[in-house]
């Protein structure tokens, strides 16, 4: 698919002024044409100051002057997937307070894609990317630049965005050429380089923005605050989001089964924070129970809002691509909604006619906690649940998930590929692609160890384009990186170690040491 550009008429003619009078071929005089670049940037300034808000006005404020058209879109919730027996006219709006289908399963937002389908493609990729770098509320946000694919109908002014997303992706260069066999199209989308520091904002800023309308006139609904059971970066997420909103925060997690850093972020970010003896999947059974007899809002994946605003990660990597498809995106799997976020928003957009196909997908397990993988090793005939054991991968150390019918939907669809990393893999993975610049996080380092394991397996070809999903920032597990570095994990040969060299505070010492780690280098 070709790449294609879609900058408005007006703003070619702001950045490449046209004479009014030139064959073409000719050039301009200097001065005219100084005159004419000068007369262009004037134009520019005096159209961006034109609108500018007064001084006392903030940009919630201003939005609310100039409300977005009505255009009739509308999204609900239905049953995922829909019960065979069951009332194919179930669905329920999403202002009601409801996890699950009326036969216990899970809940999925559906838009109203003939409503989405009167606009064209085209129309939905230009205004898409006329939203990017821009500060006006709440388009400035990677999630709410595409809100009418998320929730069409809420109020600018309900929403609580800290202007998430637009996260970068950037190319390996190195660790695809000198590591993975010449690949030439590798890519990293750091969902890390967010608020608090994972891809769990792009899901959180959707959820407390709904929970935020449901409290406030007209609906006014008596939610004391919002819950969650965490691995650790959902509970960050959460925090940060009720904070900005004033809402209160309650988070379940198991102690000693997260990184300080983790930890430290629901706390200063004024939470109430429940670590509890246990692992993920009892601190979720937990937070079902307090629920369902308290009326705090459940904030857990279970709830199908958080993935409308993790799916537009997907979309974001075809405005970064120039709305061309890559071959193959690779996302750590744990709780494993993820991995059909990712597809939801791809093929939203491939239904809707911004491009004409989806990737394929591959859901990386760390071989700790990989019901998935046993899944689709198995043919996809029984699921069994396991109970996770520990893994440096621990936002992902779940053994039970909850969206494992909608990753299985999502792989199906796409041709996808599950693939595990036992620790020793995934901490080699993760320092090897330090070593390029990256600092990656260890469910990061799942996903490239997959990536190793497809590319030396044949599966993923040199020359294929290849995302690879970084879902949190390294700065939340040091301690993983310290350990490692210093090779003090139990049955690890730890083959990147690079620790720190002790060196007397001596000219002759230091140089003894540099001609040592330079040698054939000087």
């Amino acid at each position: 698919m070709a790449a294609t550009t879609h900058s408005s008429p007006m703003s070619f003619l702001l950045s490449h002024p046209q004479p009014r009078s030139a064959t073409p071929g000719t050039r301009l005089p200097l001065r005219s044409a100084a005159r004419r670049v000068r007369c262009a940037t004037d134009a520019a300034a005096a159209a961006s100051t034109k609108h500018r808000r007064a001084a006392d006005e903030n940009i919630r404020e201003e939005a609310a002057r100039h409300p977005a058209p009505k255009q009739g879109l509308s999204a609900w919730y239905e049953p995922f997937p829909p019960a065979p027996n069951g009332d194919p006219n179930e669905r329920y709006s999403l202002d009601e307070i409801v996890y699950r289908s009326s036969s216990g399963g899970l809940l999925d937002v559906r838009h109203d894609m003939e409503a989405l389908a009167r606009f064209s493609g085209a129309y939905w990729r230009d205004l898409f990317d006329s939203r990017v770098g821009r500060t006006t509320w709440p388009y400035g946000s990677g999630v709410w630049s595409k809100k009418e694919f998320v929730l069409p109908e809420i109020d600018p002014d309900h929403i609580v965005s800290l202007f998430e997303g637009n996260s970068n992706l950037f190319w390996a260069e190195r660790l695809g050429r000198d590591h993975l066999g010449g690949m030439n199209d590798l890519w990293v989308k750091h969902c890390g380089i967010s608020h608090t520091g994972s891809f769990k904002d792009l899901g959180m800023t959707v959820l407390v923005s709904q929970v935020n309308r449901l409290r406030r006139a007209p609906l006014s609904r008596p939610i004391a605050g919002v819950g969650c059971a965490s691995t650790g970066d959902t509970s960050a997420a959460l925090s940060a989001y009720c904070a900005a909103a004033g809402i209160p925060a309650i988070v379940f997690l198991p102690a000693n089964r997260i990184s300080l850093e983790q930890l430290i972020q629901p706390i200063a970010n004024g939470a109430t924070v429940l670590s509890l003896d246990t692992d993920f999947d009892g601190c979720m059974r937990l937070i079902r129970e307090v629920t369902a007899e308290l009326p705090i809002y459940l904030a857990n994946s279970l709830n199908s809002l958080r993935l409308e605003g993790q799916k537009t990660a997907a979309i974001e990597i075809l405005q970064q691509f120039d709305w061309e498809v890559p071959d193959w995106v690779i996302v750590p799997g744990g709780n494993l909604g993820n991995i059909y976020a990712f597809y939801k928003g791809f093929e939203m957009c491939r239904v809707l006619g911004l491009v004409d196909r989806v990737p394929r997908l591959v859901c990386a397990q760390a071989a700790n906690a990989n019901p998935l993988y046993s899944y689709y090793k198995s043919g996809w005939t029984e699921f069994q649940p396991q109970v996770a054991k520990p893994t440096f991968a621990s936002a992902i150390q779940i053994g039970d998930p909850v969206s494992v019918d909608r990753a299985v939907v999502a792989l199906k669809a796409t041709n996808g590929i599950v693939e595990e990393a036992t620790e020793e893999e995934l901490m080699n993975a993760m320092s090897l692609a330090d070593r390029t610049g990256m600092f990656a996080c260890p469910h990061t380092g799942v996903a490239l160890a997959a990536l190793f394991k497809l590319r030396d397996q044949r599966v993923i070809g040199a020359n294929e384009r290849v995302v690879v999903v970084s879902t949190a920032h390294g700065l939340k597990f040091s301690q993983s990186k310290i350990d490692y570095h210093d090779s003090k994990i139990e049955d690890m040969a730890c083959k990147y170690a690079n620790p720190p060299v002790s060196v007397k505070a001596d000219f002759g010492a230091v140089m003894d040491v540099l001609q040592k780690r330079l040698k054939g280098k000087l």
